[in-house]
Parts: C-alpha cells; sequence; structure tokens
C-alpha cells in the first residue's frame, strides 16, 4: 500500500452499492475538513440523478463535492480522462489540504487513480462495427458468453448488462489479441502522496434489504419519470446501466412495471455481488462494516502516522 505521501493522502472509501459510503464520506469529510471525489463513474452525469443514488442537495452542499453533475449523457468520457483530471485535482487541492477522500463503487475508476491504467492501443473502428452489427443481430447474451470466454477474469467484474463495456473489452481482445484484464493490472504507478483504502461491507441479507428498500424509496421519488425523459437518448452509452435498463424495457412493452420493478431490484443485487467480486481481490483494501465509525478514524490516523 502506498502511504508514505509527504504529509498528504488520498483516503479511498469503497464498497457496493447501498452499503453506507455517502453518511460515512460526509462524517470523514467534516472530520479531516476534506472534499469528497466521486468515482461512481454513473455519477458523472447531470441528467442522471435518482438512478445513480447521487448525494441528495443538502449532502451536496455541506461538503465540496468533485466529479458529479460535471458531465451530459451527450459527452464521450473515458477513464484515461478521468485520471487525468483527478490527479490535476488533487495538486491542486493538497495545496492546502492534507487529506482528500475519493469514493464510489466503480472499480476501474478506483484503480485508475490508485494504480495507474495502462494505455490501450487505437483498435480498428472496424471490430466496434462488427461488433455493434453481432449485438444488433444476436443479442447481449452472445456478448456475455464471448467475453466469459476471452477474458474471464472481467466477466466476474464488468456490469453484463452494459453492451457497451462488453464490446470495448471484446474490441480491445480482438484488436491487440489480450484480454481488457491485462491492461489494467500490468502497470501500478507511485503517486506523490499516500493512498489507503477502507471497504465498507455488509452481512449479504441486510444489504440486499437496503437495497430493496432504497428502490422503493427511488421509485416512490420518480425514478420511472426520470427513465421516461430519458428513454429517448436510451441507446447512449451512459444509460446502459442498471437503474434505468429494466425501465426502458417496460417503457418499450416488453414487460408490465411489476415485472420492471422485480428486474431493478434484481440487477441492483447482481451489481453489488460484482462490486464486491471485484473490490476483494484488492489485498490493500482494510474493511469495516459502517457502524465502526470510531475504529476507522482510528485505522486513518493510525496510516497517517506511518
Amino acid at each position: 500500500m502506498n502511504i508514505e505521501g509527504n504529509g498528504k493522502f488520498l483516503l479511498v472509501i469503497i464498497g457496493p452499492t447501498a452499503v453506507g459510503k455517502t453518511d460515512l464520506c460526509l462524517k470523514l469529510a467534516k472530520k479531516f475538513e476534506s472534499e469528497i471525489i466521486s468515482c461512481d463513474s454513473r455519477q458523472f452525469f447531470k441528467e442522471m440523478n435518482l438512478g445513480t443514488a447521487k448525494p441528495n442537495e443538502t449532502e451536496l452542499l455541506s461538503i465540496k463535492h468533485h466529479f458529479i453533475d460535471n458531465l451530459s449523457i451527450h459527452q464521450g468520457y473515458d477513464v484515461k480522462t478521468y485520471e487525468k483530471e483527478v490527479l490535476e485535482l488533487l495538486e491542486e487541492k493538497f495545496k492546502s489540504k492534507d487529506v482528500m477522500i475519493m469514493t464510489g463503487g466503480s472499480g476501474l475508476y478506483v484503480d485508475a487513480i490508485c494504480k495507474g491504467f495502462d494505455d490501450i492501443p487505437d483498435i480498428d473502428p472496424t471490430i466496434r462495427a462488427s461488433l455493434i452489427k453481432l449485438f444488433e443481430i444476436e443479442g447481449i447474451g452472445v456478448l456475455q458468453e464471448k467475453l466469459k470466454a476471452v477474458d474471464p477474469l472481467y466477466y466476474t467484474q464488468v456490469d453484463l448488462n452494459n453492451p457497451q463495456r462488453l464490446m470495448r473489452a471484446l474490441e480491445v481482445y480482438e484488436g491487440t489479441g489480450k484480454p481488457f484484464s491485462s491492461f489494467r493490472i500490468r502497470k501500478k504507478v507511485t503517486r506523490p502522496f499516500g493512498i489507503f483504502k477502507v471497504g465498507l461491507t455488509r452481512n449479504r441479507d441486510e444489504l440486499y434489504q437496503r437495497i430493496d428498500q432504497r428502490m422503493d424509496e427511488m421509485i416512490e421519488k420518480g425514478l420511472f419519470e426520470e427513465a421516461a425523459s430519458l428513454y429517448p437518448f436510451k441507446d447512449l452509452n451512459a444509460l446502459q446501466t442498471v437503474g434505468y435498463t429494466e425501465i426502458f424495457g417496460y417503457l418499450a412493452g416488453e414487460y408490465d412495471k411489476e415485472e420492471a420493478i422485480r428486474l431493478l431490484k434484481r440487477n441492483s443485487r447482481r451489481y453489488a455481488k460484482r462490486q464486491m467480486t471485484w473490490f476483494k481481490r484488492d489485498e490493500e483494501i482494510t474493511w469495516f462494516e459502517p457502524s465502526q465509525f470510531d475504529e476507522i478514524i482510528s485505522y486513518v490516523k493510525d496510516q497517517m502516522a506511518l
């Protein structure tokens, strides 16, 4: 773990959806007079609110947040750009702050900041075109099976309901002959600040109950209406995500609203499981229950004192 940072530290709070990251980060930010950087790639987009479980307006006003509502769904964005922009932000913020907090559930974006991200060669656009045609003709299942065969590691980590992510991994494999996952783990960089990671976990049944409850609250607040307003743009990459695709299917007449709600909850639980699969491979994460605030504070202070 990189914890030698000339008195400057990035505290990374990670864990699955609905585990309690937002509440903990607000408390930590107040404790350390810090600011919060989102590494949840779904929260970047200003048109997507309820379905991405962004902090509410009161929470956003209480502590300065970065990389929330900073993009439109119509803009292109990638993890390499995120890495560059976050490092520039940290360089500026560390002039006046000793601790910055990064939080979210997008493991790929966490790794980009903590470990670096290998450059991927330009891929022949005809490869993507052929994959798009395959998807349009045969559906997402064939993409899932192809990825499982050529890159089983990334298969356990990617959002399997996101065809854009699947096609990206497949085009990299077909264009380079190497699994997409190999471009994430081959190189690790040293940052000019300390990094340590706190993972939040809960009993599985408790977590799944929280996911279901939060989904009910999202629906009550207008999730279906928000998704309906975005339905004309349903094919955009940003919207290929849990919380929206299930409602798009309902709006397209593929099933009724009750089934859409069942799929929303099921796929959110599956998403949480994939997030934990990704994070559990990282031996640098120290795990806590969200209720262990005092223990987390002690751990953070101990790490900064090393």
